[in-house]
């Protein structure tokens, strides 16, 4: 607890003596040190006479007036206060030695009351403070009330004295409905003083007041007693917990209660942070829970949390309420639980009914399912097809805004303009590669760090075709789902899907190519051996592809589609959005790194030989504008005989080094290939899941 933060007792309460009930034993003891003369032998610090010069009468009435004095924790003339060495809340109370051995043996018997007093009283003095908290403040309370009691039998006796109507033995008779009580107590207060308890260890005092009323089950007084302290000690505590389990508000101003809140985390951090703590570190179960709740401390936090995300909704919160269900007794036959397990099914059915109706959790989930899974892909055809003089700029040219607006037409004017949430996509071009965007997440237990090879420096002609990515604004309360980090997992996905999509495109242009010189005659030339390696990087990406969407990203979806609809609370929700998001990180090779370079080394090759498809046939072949073109139209022979000397000169020039490029293509996307064989192989033993990818690539292997 933050003692800073309490209001500080006034001074003038701890300067002035007689506002407490010390003041009389302060007062003697400083009288009597100043005195001189006095003989050690004497007992008695008010009188110069022993008692034994009295006789036996008069001896009982001089004991009893002391005995009136003792019991409010006053030195009587006969009777003194000392304090044991080393502790300065316990003391003792002595007799003159002198006085008849009758009336000592029945004056001791009453000076635990008085000592019983004392501490008691000396208790409330101090844990009425400030610092001490709501729960000292509520058990003082309960004592002080106690104490008005006993102060009210003292009050009685002394009556009857000043009536003439009590003896030595009526003293004792009358004594005994306190004597347990007060002993009772006073044990109570002792454990409770030694370890300083506030109102985080309310729970182990609460436990020993039951005990000790559980061995005062004889006494049925002392029973119903101590279990009142209990219940007046635990009522501010259980009224924190109460607030708590039903409206989602922590009213703790001395730090007592269990929970913490962190104030400084606010929930604007689950868009912008990929580490955010908000939902697990905004409130927190503190290391002292109570005792009678630490069963129950996982839900009554997970309560609170849903109800506080409710009320941050501008949701009215009303929790039902069992007969009975005030929190603030705390019962032997555990009532207050089931109290809690009712608040507990309310507030989860309520949040998640809240987020998926009103909020259209799901609706969300498929829009991005549509976008960055590419599950609908029509916009993407459309948006590669007008954004592609962009996306082929270096980073430092690419302008987000051109690409934006080309993102926003592809929308419009395609399928996708039909999903209500297609306005919350964005676009945006990350600064490096996806292999070095994977080495910085240090979170998504990737077994070797990328980072950490020598063959993967950032390129210095990265592209957009690299670093495109997409976004998405996402709102309170759906971003407890779908959090920065969630969505991050989305992009790093989209990424590599949307680089094998623009492999795919350009080797599909390659294809193109070859097709449309199948009516030249191309004998001799190096043009079918380039159409069966284009054809085998096809069925390469094409492979890989399938793999991506129909052996991960469908069926996957799907199991977690069904989890969804089964979930009984908003952190299963988000307990089987993060397993499937890990699952397709894992399944689509991202966290493997050595097959991760592989593939990328192998798209890198595709690339560079769709990019070079066209050189390779023209300078393979004479390709005359006439047999390109549809125009039949006869030429001049003079003419065509110029092409043809010069096409042949040109040929004659580049053939060579035509198929040398084309070998080196083919030998280098062979060499990869066949190496990536052999470890999806190993790794399909371990991860069941690349049995198949395994068996594509193995079969394209073959088909060379």
């Amino acid at each position: 607890m933050d003692t800073a933060a309490c209001p500080s007792t006034p001074r003038w309460n701890l300067d002035r003596p007689y506002l407490t009930g010390r003041f009389h034993q302060e007062t003697r003891v400083s009288s009597q040190s100043g005195k001189q003369g006095i003989s050690p032998n004497t007992f008695s610090p008010g009188s110069e006479s022993p008692i034994g010069c009295y006789h036996a009468s008069v001896q009982e009435l001089l004991v009893i007036d002391d005995l009136l004095s003792a019991l409010v924790g006053i030195e009587g003339r006969y009777t003194s206060i000392k304090r044991v060495r080393g502790s300065e809340s316990q003391v003792t109370f002595q007799v003159d030695a002198s006085m008849d051995l009758a009336l000592q043996e029945l004056t001791k018997r009453i000076f635990p009351l008085c000592e019983n007093f004392i501490l008691i009283n000396e208790f409330v003095e101090s844990r009425s403070q400030f610092k001490n908290g709501l729960v000292n403040h509520a058990f003082a309370a309960a004592l002080r009330a106690l104490l008005l009691d006993y102060q009210a039998m003292v009050a009685q006796l002394e009556h009857q004295f000043h009536l003439g109507r009590l003896s030595i033995q009526g003293f004792w008779f009358f004594c005994q409905p306190m004597m347990g009580s007060m002993q009772a107590l006073s044990a109570v207060i002792k454990k409770a003083s030694a370890s300083n308890f506030t109102g985080c260890l309310c729970s182990s005092h609460c436990a020993s007041y039951e005990n000790q009323s559980k061995a005062m089950s004889g006494d049925h007084a002392v029973r119903s007693l101590l279990e009142k302290m209990m219940q007046s000690a635990s009522s501010a505590y259980l009224g924190i917990l109460e607030r708590w389990v039903y409206e989602g508000v922590i009213n703790d101003p001395y730090g007592e209660f269990f929970i913490a809140e962190n104030k400084a985390l606010q929930k604007e951090s689950l868009t912008q942070d990929y580490d955010a703590k908000y939902w697990k570190q905004r409130y927190s179960l503190k290391d002292e829970i109570p005792g009678f709740l630490t069963n129950a401390a996982g839900i009554i936090l997970t309560t609170g949390k849903y109800l506080n995300v409710m009320r941050e909704c501008g949701h009215s919160v009303q929790v039902p309420m069992l007969e009975n269900a005030k929190l603030t007794s705390f019962e032997s036959n555990h009532h207050y639980l089931e109290c809690i397990k009712v608040a507990y099914d309310f507030a989860s059915g309520e949040l998640l009914n809240l987020i998926k109706e009103k909020y259209d959790l799901m609706g969300k989930l498929l829009s991005i399912k549509h976008y960055f899974l590419l599950d609908q892909g029509d916009f993407l055809v459309h948006f590669m097809d007008i954004a592609r003089d962009e996306l082929a700029k270096r980073l430092d040219e690419i302008s987000v805004e051109k690409l934006q607006s080309l993102l926003d037409l592809a929308l419009r004017t395609t399928a996708a303009s039909a999903d209500p949430c297609h306005e919350d996509l964005t676009c945006c071009v990350e600064r490096s590669s996806l292999l070095k965007r994977l080495g910085t997440l240090k979170d998504l237990g990737i077994n070797k760090p990328i980072s950490d090879s020598n063959d993967l420096e950032e390129p210095i002609s990265i592209t957009g075709l690299e670093t495109f990515s997409l976004s998405y604004k996402v709102r309170w309360p759906l971003s407890l789902v779908i959090s920065r980090k969630a969505l991050t997992k989305y992009q790093l996905i989209f990424r590599f899907l949307f680089h094998c999509k623009h492999v795919n495109r350009q080797l599909c242009g390659a294809w193109q190519i070859h097709q449309g010189i199948r009516a030249v005659n191309t004998r001799g030339t190096i043009i079918s051996r380039s159409s069966l390696l284009c054809r085998s990087m096809l069925k390469f990406i094409n492979s890989l592809l399938h793999y991506l969407t129909f052996e991960v990203l469908e069926p996957n979806w799907h199991v977690m589609l069904a989890k969804l609809q089964t979930a009984k609370s908003i952190d299963e929700v988000i307990q089987y959005h993060d397993f499937f998001l890990q699952k397709c990180l894992k399944e689509c090779l991202l966290l493997l790194p050595e097959l991760l370079k592989k593939v990328e080394k192998l798209k890198s090759i595709c690339l560079n030989y769709a990019a070079g498809t066209q050189w390779l046939i023209s300078s393979s072949i004479y390709l005359p504008r006439s047999d390109v073109s549809s125009t039949s139209s006869d030429k001049s022979k003079p003419w065509r005989s110029r092409n043809k000397l010069q096409a042949l000169k040109l040929t004659a020039e580049d053939a060579t080094t035509a198929t040398e490029s084309l070998l080196t293509f083919e030998r280098e996307f062979n060499s990869e290939l066949q190496s990536l064989g052999p470890i999806l192989s190993n790794n399909s033993q371990a991860e069941p899941y690349l049995t198949h990818l395994a068996q594509w690539i193995l079969g394209i292997g073959k088909d060379q």
